[in-house]
């Protein structure tokens, strides 16, 4: 008696069914969920994070109360309020970017996100997206306390205001990928950080605005990275302006955003650096 093999059910002969297609929204998001779990993980950055940039403007005001504004269109409250909302660009989305970046390089996962159909501009994204909503949840925060306590008044010009924040957003996020470019490791990240913070804490109008700071000093400073976003903000609310000045900050800050761009195209690394 002859005996046959089973057979298995037949191959299908109609197209083969997929999922739904992956967007550019729907990639992004993923990455940043996931990239939301890691950072709740993370104690040093989460409190890096959080905290530092709603206690340190603190530090700042007796400096500000022995400083002369007269004249300048600055009072305590336009001048506190744009240092702690630069202080959330620089500690929430900056320095905690640098970090996040160079980590993810180092654990092998920005390589192994480039093998799928996610895009470079993708990852770099979704990967900033948590930083920026908690930059962008301080900045709520931040307003609304200084708004019942210091009574900076609402901003003179919103709109000035918003462009400084989004280009300063832009900036924080290109510099960060940078930054990351020259640290070797997650443990030197903070450290390749540092000199973008000093240097914008103490010339870009954190610690003390370029309206009274010597002539010579201001025009240096006036071109540094974060400047244009201080500049930005301060005058939004302050309404202390004029059209030059505007000018001179939006085109510095697109031509900070711009080599950020370029510069993350030309020289950021997907790989570990050996």
């Amino acid at each position: 008696m002859s005996t046959t093999a089973p057979t298995g059910p037949a191959a299908p002969t109609g197209p083969a069914s997929t999922g739904p297609a992956s967007t550019a929204r729907s990639r992004m998001g993923a990455l940043a969920r996931a990239e939301t779990t890691l950072l709740l993980r993370g104690k040093g950055t989460l409190f890096a994070a959080l905290v530092v940039p709603l206690v340190l403007p603190f530090s700042f005001k007796n400096a500000v109360d022995s400083m002369d504004l007269s004249g300048t269109g600055l009072d305590l409250g336009t001048v506190l309020l744009p240092t702690a909302l630069g202080l959330s660009l620089l500690f929430a989305v900056y320095s905690t970017l640098v970090s996040t970046y160079v980590t993810r390089r180092e654990e092998l996962v920005l390589k192994r996100l480039r093998t799928g159909e996610v895009r470079d501009h993708e990852i770099l994204i979704g990967s900033a997206l948590p930083a920026v909503v908690t930059c962008l949840v301080q900045w709520v925060v931040v307003i609304t306390g200084f708004t019942v306590v210091v009574h900076p008044g609402a901003p003179a010009n919103p709109a000035l205001a918003v462009l400084g924040a989004l280009l300063g957003l832009v900036v924080a996020i290109g510099l960060a990928a940078l930054t990351a470019t020259l640290s070797r490791t997650a443990e030197t990240a903070a450290v390749m950080a540092m000199p973008v913070i000093l240097l914008t804490m103490i010339g870009s109008g954190v610690g003390v605005p370029l309206d009274v700071m010597p002539d010579t000093l201001a025009a240096i400073a006036r071109v540094l990275p974060f400047t244009p976003t201080l500049s930005l903000l301060r005058g939004g609310w302050a309404g202390n302006l004029d059209g030059g000045d505007i000018l001179l900050a939006v085109v510095t800050g697109l031509a900070w955003a711009a080599f950020a761009a370029y510069g993350v195209r030309r020289w950021f690394r997907w790989e570990p650096r050996r």
